[in-house]
Parts: structure tokens; sequence; C-alpha cells
């Protein structure tokens, strides 16, 4: 052995060898490599890949002021990253409703596991409590977004600032019928923390860390309960974009990780398939679909992709097809803590509308009566972190993603 090689260490070697297998048999698709503590890196040539096509991107993505991180993964090597001044890879975001796609899953190994039966089951069934005029409501309404519950104008927006967001949920009535129309209903997400409580007898945020993220080393993670204890099932999640690439790798490979089928392949079929479509968007100039908690880009000749979303501007892009994760979040401030405590600004969360009290909180935040970073904990994205030009761009930005992988 030569003096050089003797100054690198093991995992130098084993790097080094893994990509010398990858320049030769990504093309073929013959290797699907998987994150350790730490992604491996590749350059994009030796992923067959065109370095232009991902900065075009990237750039994209960076016209919004309000990108805090993108990572790009392709065949589970990171290919590419960037970070707005002042973030860094250790930098977290907050998942907002992408939470949804996470809890989702569980749905899926409970029923791999035989706690529940189908996704065809009366809601009824697992929560006593439904057993009314929501009797026909059935767990694939609910994550289909057609369970037909009441959707005010304010669309649950106020069970956020509410002290315990099941008992909210758990007291909203019927609206329509079940499994006809479309509406995004938080609601119908944060039941999932129920009936899964209600399945299995352990919290979900307790099977979210055992049944998935343990196994695939996303550990570096904050999950978010309400004031009453509850787990967040339709929000907030915090970690950073290498770490949320990690789910999204995890069912780009149907379900399995390293040889380990952690969530049923036929559930993430079911995810993937078109459901509905041509859901107009307030933000985005796009018309998208959906299906089981995750939202569809794009689903035709030319690609499938399917991402997980959330408020201000998170996603997670997933290209089965060609085995590529996307990840974009927004700049982020913590207030530190996990467990939902508003402080002063409880007194102020009943009252007006859901903008109105943000705009209080930001006032008394500015007067310095309050201090949001400090005062308070709960997840929270200020201006800084609010997209514009991302959802303007949205329908360049997934054809720039879709792209990447034309010859």
């Amino acid at each position: 052995m030569s003096k050089e090689m003797g100054l690198l260490s093991k995992s130098d070697v084993a790097t080094g060898l893994l990509l010398t297998l990858l320049s030769v048999n990504l093309q073929g698709q013959d290797i699907e490599a998987y994150p350790a503590q730490e992604w491996s890196e590749i350059a994009a040539a030796d992923a067959q890949l065109d370095q232009t096509k991902i900065d075009r991107l990237f750039d994209l993505s960076f016209q919004d002021s309000a990108t805090q991180g993108v990572v790009l993964i392709k065949n589970g090597l990171l290919v590419g990253e960037r970070y707005a001044d002042g973030f860094s890879t250790d930098s977290y975001g907050t998942s907002w409703s992408m939470a949804k796609s996470f809890y989702a899953a569980l749905i899926g190994i409970s029923i791999d596991r035989g706690e529940i039966i189908s996704l065809d089951d009366p809601v009824a069934l697992y929560l006593e409590y439904f057993n009314d005029e929501r009797r026909d409501i059935t767990l694939r309404d609910l994550l289909n977004m057609t369970s037909g519950l009441d959707f005010p104008d304010h669309e649950h927006e106020d069970m956020f600032f509410s002290a315990d967001h099941l008992d909210y949920a758990r007291n909203v009535g019927v609206e329509k019928e079940a499994g006809l129309i479309f509406e995004y209903n938080n609601v119908n997400s944060m039941l999932l923390a129920d009936i899964l409580l209600q399945a299995t007898g352990v919290a979900a945020d307790t099977l979210l860390r055992e049944r998935i993220f343990d196994k695939i080393g996303l550990d570096d993670v904050t999950l978010w309960q309400d004031g009453a204890g509850n787990p967040l099932t339709y929000c907030c999640v915090d970690t950073t974009a290498r770490q949320y690439a990690r789910f999204g790798l995890l069912f780009a490979r149907d379900g399995n990780w390293n040889g380990e089928q952690i969530i049923p392949k036929q559930f993430v079929d079911e995810t993937f398939s078109k459901v509905w479509d041509s859901l107009n968007s307030d933000t985005i100039a796009q018309d998208r679909g959906y299906s089981l908690h995750w939202w569809i880009s794009r689903h035709d000749d030319q690609a499938v992709i399917f991402n997980a979303s959330g408020k201000f501007g998170q996603y997670i892009f997933i290209d089965r097809a060609n085995d590529i994760v996307f990840t974009r979040i927004t700049k982020y401030h913590s207030t530190g803590g996990s467990k939902q405590d508003w402080g002063a600004l409880k007194y102020i969360n009943w009252f007006g509308t859901v903008d109105f009290r943000i705009a209080v909180a930001g006032l008394l935040d500015s007067m310095g009566i309050i201090k949001i970073e400090g005062d308070i904990a709960t997840p929270v994205t200020f201006d800084d972190g609010t997209s514009q030009e991302f959802f303007t761009n949205y329908s360049t930005i997934i054809d720039a993603l879709i792209d990447i992988s034309q010859p």
C-alpha cells in the first residue's frame, strides 16, 4: 500500500469504490445507494446528469428569496445542494403539511400489520364517536380529502391556535356526503392521531419514529405536539432539507430501505395513483392532483412527479421512474421546544380571523410586548420564509426537474 493510500480512511476507500462502481452502472440503474449517517456525494457527470440543468433548477428555486435550502438526490446519492446566506446543511426547516404524507404512511404500515383492515374501513370502526352522522366516512375519504366534514372559510386554521387540536377535530360535524368533493381539510389529517392510537395503542409520533424515521436514519428531528400532548399529525415536523430527502427516497424506492420493506409497496403504488386532478390553487399557477395525502405535480406521458407539500412552500418532490428526490424548504427560525405553548398569545387566539391574530402577534412582537422567538413555543414562518416566486414559477420548476432526467 502506498503512503498516499495509507492516509485514506476506510470510509474514503469505500466511497471511492462505490463511486467507481456507480460511474459504470448508474446509466443502467443497476445500483441503488442508501445514505448512512451522512449522504454519499457524487458529481453530476458521474451520475449521468447535466450540471447546467441542475444549476437552472436551483437558480429557479432561489429566485424566491424565501428559499432556505434545496437538495437533489439521484439514485440515493447527493448530487447537489444550495443554501441561503446564514443557513447550512444543519439548518432546520418546518414541514407544515408535508407531515400529512409522513403520518399517512403509518396507515399503510398498520394495514400491513393487521392493526387496520383496509383503507375502506369506516372511521367509526376505530373512533366510537364517529358512530353518528359521520358513520359513512372511511379512512380513504380522510386521506383523499373527501370526508365531507364541515369546511368553514378559515379552513380549520383555527385548530392550529387551539390548546387541544384533537378535541377540536373530534367535534367537527358533517357538511357534505363523503367521497364526492375534494376539500383540503386539516381536520381529516388530525384525526389520524386518534385512529392510529386506537388501532395500535401507541401515540402516532412514537410510531413515526419507531416504524419509519429510526429505520431510515432520520433521527435529527422535532415532532411537534399540541398543548395537550397530542401529536400534530397534520403538520409540523422540523428537520433539515437533507433529512426530509430521506423520507422522499423511501417513497421513491417503493417503501423499501436497503432491503427492508418499511411501507408496503402496494400502499406506495396506491398513493402514487391519480385520484384527483385539476385541483385549482390560489397560489400555484398549475392544476394539481391529490392522492392519499400526497400532491401530484405532473402525471402524463412525459413524467409522473408526486410531492409532499407544506404551507409557505415546503416540498419533497419524487420522480420514482428516474429515482430522483428534490427537496425545497423555506427560511425558518425555530422558537424552540416541541410542545405548543402560546404564552400570552393565548388571550388573543380566540379573537378575530387567523390573519388578524397573526398581525396582532407581529405588532406585539415589534413593540417589544412579547417576543415570538422566546416567549412562545410553536412552529412559525415569518415573512422571510413565505414563498411567492416559487409558486408563480411552479410549472417552470417542475419542467426543470423533469428536464434533469432527459438526454
